[in-house]
């Protein structure tokens, strides 16, 4: 049937040609005779078109080979990010090839905490972070309650510090914070019985006060006369190291003094905290190649590490040939001691070195973590104003002091009775944790609370910095700083469990010096407080430096006027 319908279509389609009039039937077959030529130019053209495009791209890719390949690895990454952009959850960086999550490292370095937390607020307060495929770094990272309550307390034996930790601060050597097992029991046992001592918080309370007497006030008032600004978190820092090496030691080094004399031992501390930092982001194979050069942070550690070998050894030689006064707390002695009654305890190295590692470890705890949460309250305060007001009228109606009276001395019983400065403490290691992040790895596979599985030796970072701004622990306003959270109904301290404020640590490792701690900023800033009126320098950036100890990066620099106060 289809045949003859087409017969019968062609045919029909000549009859109407015949019975055109000539012109218009010339027309036709002059229009026809264009459309030729046309069609024919056209094949022409793309024929051109064709050979040319093939000549040239040969000519391209033939002499330039690489061309190829780059742009097939270009778009294979750009299809495997539109692959993993459809399928990732929203708050996991991209996993690219080879590389891993490092591009979202590199870009995001100059906040790395704050980014670390929104990640983590997002993601449910665990998420796994993919290093580069030839590095080894993949880590857990963690600010889960229940996550760190299993690490910590009810797995402990289970996450040592371990021998990646270690390698990473083998400044500390045989000390406290990087020591396991038996020799950390040794430590800590040592330590417990030193600070028991009926007069070891008699030393602290009168170092605490002469530092005051001789060194902070006449510094802060030098600066306050010739109307210069200060950098607080240096002058912290100086007060600390001083307090720290009377009270270890038995010697004043005098770092805060009104000329602020160059102490390298001082410095080294805060100049070691970026290199070891660093080591947690770089391959080992590269920070080891580093150090090997003597290159970059690496010669800084090295720096560092003379420093304080040049610092404390002498100090040690010195009180070996002193005899014993009945006024000291002999620290150096009861490690000597302890090490000599230990006998199935592996040590790295001999007495003196063990002797070394141990004044180190409490040089770090005394410096640091003071004065970096003294230096994060004064920030805070100062752009709280009514905060400020009230830690003063705490001071005059509990110490009994009164503007225009003189200054006294008070200790521990009753610096126990600013409740509202404690608060404001706490709200200060909260937000501005010392310690930022804590590195575990554990001996055995675990499954933790969260759900996740991990194996022998993973890396897990458990950020302390996150745990004080989520919303699931804190709530709405976890990042307003509030005293009278810390404040109980009865008006008395409300205390937080340490898996969601861990500030001095969780678990069996819980700081031993948190309540001498506490005493010595509360003396300090209360002091401060009630003698000076602080205003932040215009224009001062401040912000957390990224960092073990989360120090502020530029410093703390402020304006003090004197108070009408003897």
């Amino acid at each position: 049937m289809d045949v003859f319908i087409n017969a019968y279509a062609a045919s029909a389609s000549h009859a109407v040609l015949f019975t055109l009039p000539l012109p218009l039937l010339y027309m036709h077959a002059e229009a026809l005779q264009e459309a030729a030529r046309t069609s024919k130019a056209l094949q022409n053209y793309e024929s051109s078109v064709k050979k040319f495009h093939s000549t040239t791209m040969a000519a391209i890719f033939g002499e330039n080979p690489q061309i190829i390949i780059l742009i097939t690895i270009f778009a294979t990454f750009f299809l495997f990010y539109l692959r993993v952009r459809s399928r990732k959850k929203s708050c996991e960086p991209t996993v690219w090839p080879l590389v891993g999550m490092l591009p979202a490292v590199v870009q995001y370095l100059h906040r790395g905490h704050d980014k670390v937390t929104e990640i983590l607020c997002e993601c449910g307060g665990t998420y796994w972070f993919r290093g580069p495929w030839f590095g080894n770094i993949d880590m857990l990272f963690t600010s889960d309650p229940a996550n760190i309550q299993h690490i910590f307390s009810k797995n402990f034996s289970n996450y040592p510090k371990g021998s990646e930790f270690r390698k990473k601060f083998e400044i500390l050597g045989d000390g406290i914070f990087s020591a396991d097992y038996e020799l950390w029991e040794l430590h800590r046992r040592t330590t417990l019985a030193l600070m028991n001592q009926a007069k070891f918080y008699s030393s602290l309370e009168r170092n605490v006060w002469q530092k005051i007497q001789s060194g902070l006030l006449p510094v802060l008032d030098r600066f306050s006369r010739q109307g210069t600004d200060v950098d607080l978190q240096e002058i912290f820092q100086r007060f600390t190291f001083d307090n720290i090496c009377q009270l270890v030691l038995d010697y004043d080094p005098c770092s805060l003094s009104t000329d602020l004399p160059y102490i390298p031992c001082e410095k080294a501390f805060s100049n070691a905290l970026e290199p070891l930092f660093h080591r947690h982001l770089l391959p080992e194979s590269i920070w080891k190649l580093q150090k090997w050069l003597n290159l970059g942070n690496e010669r800084k550690l090295a720096e560092a590490w003379k420093a304080f070998d040049d610092f404390i050894y002498p100090l040690i030689s010195s009180k070996e040939v002193e005899r014993e006064r009945d006024d000291s707390l002999n620290i150096l002695t009861a490690f000597r001691k302890a090490y000599e009654e230990s006998n199935n305890i592996s040590f790295s190295g001999d007495l003196r070195q063990f002797l070394r590692d141990s004044m180190l470890g409490l040089l770090f705890a005394g410096r640091d973590t003071t004065s970096t949460c003294l230096t994060w309250l004064f920030w805070l305060i100062s752009t709280n104003p009514s905060a400020q007001t009230k830690i003063r009228e705490e001071i005059e109606r509990e110490l009994h002091v009164k503007e225009g009276q003189n200054w006294r001395f008070f200790g521990i019983e009753e610096s126990s009775k600013l409740i509202y400065l404690h608060g404001a403490l706490c709200e200060s290691l909260r937000l501005f944790p010392p310690l930022a992040l804590e590195y575990k790895s554990p001996v055995r596979p675990d499954t933790l609370p969260s759900g996740h599985h991990i194996r022998q030796n993973t890396k897990l970072i458990i950020s302390f910095y996150s745990m004080g701004r989520m919303e699931t622990i804190w709530g709405k306003d976890c990042l307003e700083f509030k005293p009278e959270r810390w404040i109980s109904g009865r008006g008395g301290i409300e205390h937080w469990p340490s898996n969601k404020f861990p500030a001095f640590n969780v678990g069996p490792r819980t700081c031993v010096g948190k309540e001498m701690s506490f005493v010595q900023m509360k003396m300090v800033a209360a002091t401060i407080i009630y003698h000076y009126n602080i205003k932040l320098v215009e224009g001062h950036p401040v912000t957390p430096r990224d960092s073990i100890i989360l120090q502020a990066k530029y410093g703390l620099r402020v304006s003090l006027s004197k108070r009408d106060v003897i």
